[in-house]
């Protein structure tokens, strides 16, 4: 019994490798600099078999008021067991009783499980790859310059406002990991959207982006497309049409849908409307 029932433990440092193993049997995008940063900042936990190989993990980033379920996975032959739904509840658990929201992004295969986990659907994005660059260019719009350390008190309002809560140690971690594509855009002494990014084991993430308008959001990656080499992945917002527009235009493919979702019965976090690329479905 003992070598086919896995063991529930807590993640950490110790797990990193087998952490990003996981994901790469999923064929997900992380690699270990971004296990590295979800550990330091939340918590997970894992089911390992006696073997110590490790089957199925879950983690939860806090942000404030709420917490994103992050990490979701089970190995491809282990599936089908029930490992993710006892990890997804225990996480459900610890955040019930720290009286925060949970909150994810989740696949269509996903959705299924967590619509019976008592999560709802609020608004919706695409994944979309970029394989290679093309030479389209867009209006160049004034204002558009590379982050600076005096930017961040301005930035941190903004992005609170559209996400919901405070996210400083991940913004600044993303903003070390892609300077090339640490950009603001700031007309008339205000900060009208900025974006980050990230390598990644496939390609670089381009997010998070947030902007008072997809036109602004149009402007930041156009600057950045040139700064930052394909292959490329973003997740775009459905709801900022002229974006997504553009970015077929340039050479995007949608991979595939997300939908954010929130436990119980309230809304989603933030202004939406101002989200125009989240940072990823594992980050928010």
């Amino acid at each position: 019994m003992g070598s086919t029932e896995p063991r529930e433990h807590a993640l950490g440092a110790a797990q990193l490798e087998a952490c990003l193993a996981l994901s790469q049997a999923a064929g997900w995008n992380q690699n270990a600099a971004d296990w590295r940063l979800m550990l330091e900042i939340g918590r997970g936990w894992g089911l390992s078999l006696a073997a110590g190989t490790l089957v199925a993990s879950t983690l939860v980033l806090p942000y404030g008021a709420f917490a994103w379920v992050s990490m979701v996975l089970v190995l491809p032959e282990h599936r089908r067991k029930g490992y993710a739904s006892r990890l997804l509840r225990r996480a459900l658990g610890e955040l019930r009783a720290g009286q925060l929201t949970p909150v994810l992004d989740a696949t269509p295969a996903g959705r299924a499980v967590y619509l019976q986990e008592g999560f709802h659907d609020t608004w919706s994005f695409q994944r979309y790859q970029l394989r290679s660059r093309t030479l389209q260019r867009a209006d160049r719009a004034d204002g558009i310059r590379p982050l600076a350390e005096h930017d961040w008190p301005r930035i941190l309002a903004l992005d609170a406002g559209a996400f919901g809560a405070r996210r400083e140690r991940l913004l600044r971690a993303l903003a070390a990991r892609l300077p090339a594509a640490a950009l603001v855009l700031e007309q008339a002494d205000k900060i009208r959207g900025f974006l980050l990014g990230r390598d990644g084991r496939e390609a670089c993430q381009l997010g998070p982006l947030v902007a008072d308008a997809p036109e602004a959001a149009i402007a930041l990656l156009d600057v950045a497309l040139e700064r930052v080499s394909a292959p490329l992945y973003l997740d775009a917002a459905d709801h900022a049409a002229a974006l997504v527009a553009w970015l077929a235009a340039r050479g995007f493919e949608a991979q595939r849908p997300f939908t954010r979702m929130v436990h119980g019965g309230g809304p989603a976090p933030g202004d939406a409307s101002k989200v125009m690329l989240v940072a990823g479905p594992e980050l928010g």
